[in-house]
């Protein structure tokens, strides 16, 4: 599944054609993705001006001169292409500007959606409402994650998943991010000192930063807008690396299956 540094990357990729333009035409060509496209959206989005492209957490935002947003979500297999010049099979909607681009939303196993939502209520739509801040914000900081921290029982690791805590994290950069830390993923997250706290904030944000800067991590479907795979998955420490010789200390790299996600660590220097 694209991951925050894929979807960062995705709308990153957009701003140069979407943003300041004006939507000629929007199509669906079909009646739903995950659930079904927003039964007005072609009405509320053509002839809008494109004013800002954003990202909360692993959502990307369209937002227009008519006070709406426009929110996709890329599922296991959703891509942005850009400018196509043959139609796919699994485009299932199409934006034309009036400078003449197009853009074609993708998505094989159709796990992705898209909805709309007034500008001003974005912070009351439904999978927004209880995220915490963003990794790459001023708000999530060594203060902030030991207080939400402070006296749980749980894996670090599963708590940096839980979208309360922190917001758009996923699994390849929090296994990432903890051996950057030197920080096991099983340890309780209530009993990690706050001196390491520190350093595995900045372990989240230094991840997060080199992998958006790559253009993310290639994994099965996922690709750039502009038709390129990311190329951060080269410089992954462990994730994906089972029974690959440690970076930092030469031990081996661990896999542990949990709940259908894959955890990758270095038992000798994480603890």
């Amino acid at each position: 599944m694209p991951e925050l540094p894929e979807v960062e990357t995705t709308v990153r990729g957009l701003r140069p054609v979407l943003e300041g333009a004006r939507i000629a035409r929007l199509t669906t060509r079909r009646a739903d993705l995950r659930r079904p496209f927003p039964g007005d959206l072609a009405q509320r989005m053509t002839g809008a001006v494109v004013t800002q492209l954003g990202r909360r957490a692993k959502y990307g935002l369209i937002g227009t001169d008519r006070g709406d947003t426009m929110i996709f979500h890329l599922g296991m297999s959703g891509r942005w292409r850009v400018d196509p010049s043959v139609e796919l099979p699994h485009d299932h909607l199409i934006v034309e500007t009036g400078a003449g681009r197009r853009l074609a939303l993708n998505d094989p196993r159709r796990f992705g959606s898209v909805d709309l939502v007034a500008t001003d209520r974005l912070a009351d739509y439904p999978p927004f409402a209880q995220m915490g801040p963003e990794p790459m914000g001023p708000a999530f900081d060594a203060a902030y994650l030991a207080r939400a921290l402070e006296g749980r029982q749980a894996p670090v690791k599963a708590l940096l998943l839980d979208q309360r805590i922190v917001a758009g994290l996923g699994n390849i950069y929090v296994c990432e991010a903890l051996h950057i830390a030197g920080i096991a993923p099983s340890r309780a997250g209530g009993r990690i000192a706050t001196s390491r706290i520190a350093g595995l904030v900045d372990a989240i944000k230094q991840v997060l930063a080199a992998a958006i800067e790559a253009g993310g991590s290639s994994l099965r479907d996922y690709v750039r807008p502009d038709g390129e795979l990311g190329y951060f998955s080269k410089q992954w420490r462990v994730y994906g690396r089972a029974g690959a010789a440690c970076g930092v200390c030469g031990g081996q790299v661990q896999r542990r299956a949990e709940g259908g996600r894959s955890t990758f660590w270095c038992a000798n220097c994480q603890r």
